[in-house]
């Protein structure tokens, strides 16, 4: 059914007119309307002084959840897992096999089941106690780091951490006590590149024979439009569920942390 122009118009007119009108009331009413006093907030600390109200432990949980994948990374096994099991899966040929999802969640556990002595420490002096407002804050702090801070010094150089020291222009502490955390941890992340990498070579040295071997044989063969990783690949994955792989990775991993 069409509508005209007229009639449209017609309609609509009373319409404007009376949210016209509306907002003129609303505004002449605003005009001589009393004042209305100022909102005031006021903040309790509370009947104790000293204790946490549950908005600052929210807080302090979401402040947490943002740089726990930054702690996660830094300051625990999961860096040196993550690219150990990552030159694996190159030194097979394989891209995408096993997956990222995979290999990230497989590290993500080792880390957890390497990292829970520490992490069961932290918790218990330093989480816990300011949970129950045993603690103040600069002390849970101190606490909780305290355990990463003495994983960290175990697996990290001297001259790693000399090289952060002599960059930072710090003069080196009598106590490794006295070093900052600050300086720690990319002292840490060093080491663990380190570490990492030198696994990795061990772990790539037995395919690559394997590779060379194929390579030899079937150059011998006259076979020169066969691509050798068809044939190594088979080979590969053969030789390395013999030797039950998997498990000798996970031991030595874990057994590279002291």
């Amino acid at each position: 059914m069409k509508v005209s122009a007229g009639k449209l118009l017609r309609r609509a007119l009373p319409l404007a007119l009376l949210g016209f009108l509306t907002c003129v009331g609303v505004a002449h009413g605003a005009e001589h309307a009393p004042a209305v006093a100022p909102l005031t907030l006021t903040l309790d600390a509370g009947a104790k002084s000293g204790t946490i109200s549950d908005a600052l432990r929210i807080v302090m949980l979401l402040t947490l959840l943002a740089v726990l994948p930054a702690i996660l990374i830094a300051m625990t096994s999961f860096t040196r897992t993550i690219i150990v099991l990552s030159m694996l899966r190159h030194a097979f040929g394989m891209q995408d096999t096993p997956p990222n999802m995979v290999l990230v969640s497989l590290a993500l556990f080792l880390t957890l089941f390497t990292m829970a002595p520490a992490f069961q420490t932290a918790y218990q002096n330093g989480i816990r106690p300011l949970a129950d407002n045993q603690i103040t804050m600069e002390s849970a702090v101190t606490q909780t780091v305290r355990p990463l801070r003495e994983f960290m010094i175990r697996q990290t150089r001297e001259k790693d951490l000399a090289l952060i020291l002599e960059i930072a222009k710090v003069e080196v502490p009598d106590s490794i006590d006295d070093v900052a955390t600050i300086h720690i941890i990319p002292a840490f992340l060093l080491s663990e590149l380190k570490t990492a990498f030198t696994i990795g070579f061990v772990i790539f040295l037995p395919f690559l024979l394997l590779d060379l071997v194929v390579s030899s044989v079937l150059m011998s063969m006259g076979m020169l439009m066969v691509p050798p990783t068809m044939i190594s690949l088979p080979l590969k994955v053969l030789m390395f569920v013999l030797i039950d792989g998997w498990a000798l990775i996970v031991r030595s991993l874990l057994g590279s942390f002291h």
